[in-house]
């Protein structure tokens, strides 16, 4: 997957999750709020790794 891939695809994680712990937290459903945190979590972690490919990219070809 391409950096910019990741990163996109971890914005739309991040928002999802937000979406989905707003969603638990008004219908009284812990699970879904939890569900919200990981998935945000794992879009945090997804843009990460495209900052990652970018940073590397970037040295190999100063390099």
């Amino acid at each position: 997957m391409s950096s910019t891939t990741d990163k996109i695809k971890g914005l739309a994680n991040e928002a999802a999750g937000k979406v989905k712990q707003a969603a638990g937290k008004a219908l009284d459903k812990p699970e879904l709020e939890a569900e919200g945190a990981v998935q945000e979590t794992k879009g945090k972690v997804q843009q990460a790794v495209g900052k990652a490919k970018d940073a590397v990219k970037g040295a190999v070809d100063r390099a």
